[in-house]
């Protein structure tokens, strides 16, 4: 029995307007996502990577095409509902972290759960389920400015998974950070694929970061360029 496919993208565009020039971001693009994959988007710049990943995640919307996700057609659902779909479904981690620098590690993960109408309790024990999970048990009480950059990335992911997303979405997750901690915290993200389950998709500009990643889908001016499985 093959597994349940999470995402199914067909003839996808997106298209801007700069001055009198049409910009296609991106062009047509068809393909699936199973659960369970950990795929790693890459291309040069302008090639539509983050615009792909904004539309896939439901911040940006198509101009063309279908985007269904666990055989939802989200891409046409009203914007209340694809936000509350964004919010419930989904987990988006950026490049800046964007944590609240007045709020602890352990708040800034139960904050969107108590946003979801959970109890406290229940918003706590799941926050720092998600911080066990990244490795920051012990570090929940510690502010964004007592914690490192990849401490704080970590952070992010938790907050991210704290959900359960059936899918995460990483935006160039380690390019505020060096080598070795970009390591630490693509470990996370392997160890969740691996150990949990968590399918995730992620936009590197890092050749070296492909190791990671179970399948890597190539984009070059809006189109899929190659789409190869690393392993099973």
């Amino acid at each position: 029995m093959g597994k349940k496919v999470l995402i199914k993208v067909k003839n996808l565009k997106r298209y801007y307007n700069s001055g009198n020039i049409i910009v296609k971001a991106i062009d047509g693009l068809n393909f699936e996502v199973e659960e369970g994959e950990f795929i790693a988007v890459i291309g040069p710049s302008g090639s539509g990577k983050t615009t792909m990943l904004r539309i896939l995640g439901l911040i940006d919307s198509p101009t063309k095409g279908e985007y269904f996700s666990q055989g939802l057609n989200v891409a046409n659902l009203p914007e209340n509902e694809r936000t509350y779909y964004r919010l419930t479904e989904l987990g988006y981690i950026f490049q800046d972290y964007a944590l609240i620098n007045e709020m602890s590690a352990l708040e800034n993960v139960y904050m969107l759960s108590l946003m979801e109408g959970n109890s406290k309790k229940e918003a706590i024990e799941t926050a720092l389920d998600a911080l066990k999970k990244v490795g920051l048990e012990g570090k929940e009480n510690r502010v964004p400015n007592e914690l490192s950059g990849g401490e704080k990335q970590r952070v992010a992911i938790a907050r991210a998974i704290s959900k359960t997303p059936h899918i995460l979405f990483a935006d160039e997750p380690c390019a505020n950070l060096d080598t070795k901690t970009s390591e630490q915290v693509l470990d996370v993200l392997k160890n969740l694929n691996q150990k949990y389950g968590q399918t995730i998709i992620m936009v590197t500009h890092e050749e070296w970061h492909l190791k990671y990643a179970s399948r890597i889908i190539e984009l070059k001016d809006g189109l899929i360029k190659s789409d190869r499985k690393t392993r099973g």
